[in-house]
């Protein structure tokens, strides 16, 4: 698999849509079976690993809304950089702040996924982002 601007754009907004669905089975099915991803401090390995963290980030990370955004792209791989917005069980709003890099397989799935992630707590009237993108919505900034 070799990206281009288009493709890789593409992959990124549907990596994006996927996410703010919530839904770990279905953001699971986006990777290779056997994926590695490191997020944090945390290492993963498979889709049933993925699935079960995914689960536990979104019970903790509650009103999950994310942005991602191409950074650069060649070959197999895509740079990613993102944001997202949540708040935890006792109400404080943060945003994440972070990169992410992909590694694809031959059949399009994610095989490897690297994520550094950085919080800053915030104002829910600091709230950035609400809801599903907009046309016109500027980049992240």
């Amino acid at each position: 698999m070799n990206f281009t601007e288009e493709t890789a754009r593409a992959k990124v907004q549907a990596a994006e849509g996927a996410w703010n669905t919530r839904d770990p089975e279905r953001v699971s099915l986006a990777y290779t079976p056997d994926s590695v991803w490191r997020n944090r401090e945390e290492s993963v390995t498979g889709r049933e690993e993925i699935r079960e963290f995914l689960t536990r980030k979104w019970a903790r990370e509650q009103d999950y809304a994310l942005r991602k955004e191409l950074w650069t792209f060649g070959g197999n791989r895509i740079a990613v950089r993102f944001q997202y917005e949540w708040h935890d069980a006792d109400g404080q709003w943060w945003r994440s702040y972070g990169n992410e890099l992909w590694e694809f397989a031959d059949d399009g799935l994610m095989r490897r996924r690297e994520a550094s992630i950085n919080d800053v707590r915030i104002d829910e009237a600091d709230r950035r982002i609400l809801g599903g993108r907009t046309p016109k919505e500027l980049p992240l900034t």
